[in-house]
């Protein structure tokens, strides 16, 4: 299988493209379906990811669409690497401990994650997931729990593990993925935890970036120019080449969503890309990170002495 040509990404180019070939001929999902003879919610899983489909049924769709038989010929291709996953190759983050606690966007996220090539990240509260450590992952996590939720311990477990895996999972991917993280003061200000915890998080996110792993800027409260008004996001670069467009997550705490409308994911890349050029550099963020270790130290002997 070619670079670029996992079932993540192949899946992801036919559904893309059953989406865009409908709507170029104005149809609704539930046109498709009854033209089709098939369920509204068949068209609807198919769009969405949630389920493959058959190369027959493709051929007949993408005809009936009105693609060329070049591109379906393209697509059926896609359409049977997509379907190469066994059951055999099951995933972490489909086991029932982690379907349990994480939602289906969030488990889509990861799963691109760990197929994209590019990773940018902009982050207003708090650092993304796979550069936390578990205990700061744990005290951002158990903070804000429900109070009628049942198992509050096995969430937070789950969510702080698969925090973990994907931390792990970016160690052995250096050198084959870039990871850029823009993010607001204030994160690098607030110590969640405590101090001992936070200065452990900072010293975690010195070692990633003199390890070449992740690149950090810092937008500094002395910034005269706006920032964002749309809250944290991450965009992934998933397919072999850009013109596949990105994917984007964001949540903002009581609910998540994958966003691959590509015109959203272009504007937030724009945005993206300004907010990089007038962030401090990576050499001044690190700077402040040591500086912010050394009065957290220092916050931490005064209250222990």
């Amino acid at each position: 299988m070619a670079e670029g040509d996992s079932p993540t990404i192949a899946r992801r180019r036919v559904r893309m493209a059953i989406r865009e070939a409908r709507e170029s001929v104005g149809l609704t999902q539930h046109q498709v379906a009854e033209e089709m003879e098939w369920s509204a919610s068949k068209v609807i899983r198919i769009e969405s990811g949630d389920v493959t489909i058959s190369v027959s049924d493709l051929r007949q769709l993408l005809g009936y669409l009105r693609v060329n038989k070049a591109r379906i010929n393209e697509l059926a291709t896609d359409a049977r690497i997509a379907r190469t996953r066994a059951k055999a190759q099951a995933v972490w983050w489909q086991e029932e401990r982690f379907r349990k606690h994480l939602s289906d966007d969030h488990r889509r996220y990861i799963e691109y994650e760990a197929e994209a090539s590019e990773i940018r990240s902009f982050h207003l509260l708090y650092l993304p997931g796979p550069v936390q450590t578990p205990e700061y992952a744990a005290a951002l996590t158990g903070g804000w729990l429900d109070e009628d939720d049942e198992m509050p311990p096995e969430k937070i477990a789950a969510l702080v593990e698969a925090r973990q895996v994907r931390h792990e999972a970016l160690l052995r991917r250096a050198g084959s993925v870039k990871i850029m993280v823009i993010m607001d003061q204030s994160v690098l200000m607030r110590p969640v935890g405590g101090e001992e915890v936070f200065i452990n998080q900072l010293r975690l996110l010195i070692g990633l970036s003199d390890r070449g792993l992740v690149e950090v800027r810092m937008l500094p409260f002395a910034l005269t120019v706006p920032i964002a008004n749309n809250g944290s996001f991450d965009l992934m670069t998933v397919g072999a080449d850009i013109s596949d467009g990105e994917v984007m997550y964001r949540e903002n705490g009581m609910a998540d969503e994958i966003v691959e409308n590509r015109a959203q994911t272009a504007r937030h890349r724009k945005r993206f890309d300004q907010l990089w050029q007038v962030a401090d550099d990576e050499n001044d963020t690190i700077e402040f990170i040591k500086s912010r270790i050394t009065d957290l130290e220092k916050t931490l002997s005064d209250r222990q002495s």
